[in-house]
């Protein structure tokens, strides 16, 4: 990335940028009677510029696309006069090192996954998802109307952090696999690239575990210093390319069935702003979050097609592994919370919640998936 697009003065990417929202608030005061009263309003509303740190590289528009939208839509609804730079992963820190940026105030704002940093606290994960989990909207359920956002506010409350849900891929694919797989034994030391509590699954299962940025792991996976790989999807997948090093692309992603992103923000710059710009954050929030499921929903039906016309060979993971694999992620889930009572407050909380959900979606959304899906 040449050194202007970083720099915030700059006439790269982020003054193209800049220029953008300008010309989009200049469109909507010429067509609309309404923003041309408001326009005044504008000019003399409180100016906040904010830097944001994305995990993602901005080439997965998808994932990354998620910023974007956040950015776009809080110029819009403030006239520009709150103004959010999105940074792709590593223009201003490499992709897993968001939270220490938002904490330590060189951002005020993130772009991640809560369970990056499961190692400053294990109970971090369920911002974001578990193994055998909630789906999508059951996850969207429980953080946004069932009292889950709220525990999780507590979690990075040490972190002064203030967190919220910024996007949602669906249920995941069970990634990219050099060689087959007939059984659990064949996983036996395999090396693959897989973070979160999936990770410590794979651990149990004899499985070697790297935790790699999106933009380090085609290069990992094509000279072969990982075996197998996971990421999001079909979409994103394709764009980086896995299936010209991988043949087997397996499904599900029992680890991932519905991780939810996030936005972090320093808790210091959230208390700063004025209650009508927490507002608009918090709607331009939910509006990106809306948005990336959206996209991936419309995108992934095509982008396997084009996987499987080139040669690409669909696998089911063996019953075995599936199996083996739920026990261990309870195990592990039960351990944690044995061993520590704020995780076993949020656990506790979560797991009752995800049986509820189960039971509804286990009859009338089960019964329908089941019959027209096929």
């Amino acid at each position: 990335m040449p050194r202007e697009d970083r720099a915030e003065g700059g006439l790269g990417r982020r003054a193209f940028f800049s220029a953008g929202l300008a010309a989009a608030a200049g469109t909507a005061a010429a067509c609309c009677p309404k923003v041309r009263a408001a326009a005044p309003g504008a000019h003399t509303a409180q100016r906040v510029r904010w830097r944001l740190a994305s995990s993602f590289p901005s080439s997965l528009d998808t994932i990354y696309g998620g910023a974007v939208v956040l950015a776009e839509r809080v110029a819009a609804m403030t006239g520009g006069a709150f103004e959010i730079l999105p940074y792709e992963s590593g223009e201003i820190v490499p992709g897993l090192q968001v939270m220490d940026a938002v904490h330590s105030h060189t951002v005020e704002v993130g772009q991640t996954a809560s369970y990056y940093y499961k190692g400053k606290n294990p109970a971090l994960v369920f911002d974001t998802c578990v193994p055998f989990g909630m789906n999508a909207r059951q996850q969207a359920a429980w953080l946004l109307e069932d009292g889950g956002l709220e525990l999780v506010h507590e979690l990075f409350a040490d972190f002064g952090i203030v967190t919220f849900p910024g996007g949602n891929t669906g249920a995941q694919m069970g990634g990219w696999f050099r060689e087959d797989l007939g059984s659990l034994e064949d996983l036996r030391g395999l090396r693959m690239r897989i973070p979160g509590l999936g990770g410590d699954v794979m651990k149990e299962l004899g499985v070697t575990v790297q935790v790699l940025a999106g933009g380090e792991i085609y290069q990992a996976l094509e000279l072969g210093t990982i075996d197998a790989t996971e990421w999001v999807g079909p979409y994103d997948d394709e764009k980086l390319g896995f299936h010209k090093v991988a043949r087997y692309y397996f499904y599900p992603g029992w680890w991932e069935p519905g991780p939810s992103l996030s936005f972090f923000v320093n808790r210091e710059a959230w208390d700063r702003l004025p209650p009508s710009y927490q507002a608009i954050f918090r709607a331009a929030s939910q509006e990106a979050a809306a948005t990336m499921t959206n996209r991936y929903d419309a995108k992934n039906p095509p982008a396997l097609e084009r996987l499987l016309a080139a040669g690409v060979e669909l696998r089911r993971f063996p019953d075995d592994v599936m199996q083996a694999a739920r026990e261990a992620s309870r195990q592990i889930l039960e351990d944690n919370a044995a061993a520590d009572a704020g995780y076993a407050k949020i656990y506790r909380a979560w797991e009752t919640k995800r049986a509820a959900y189960f039971r509804w979606f286990g009859a009338a959304e089960l019964a329908y998936a089941e019959f027209a899906f096929r």
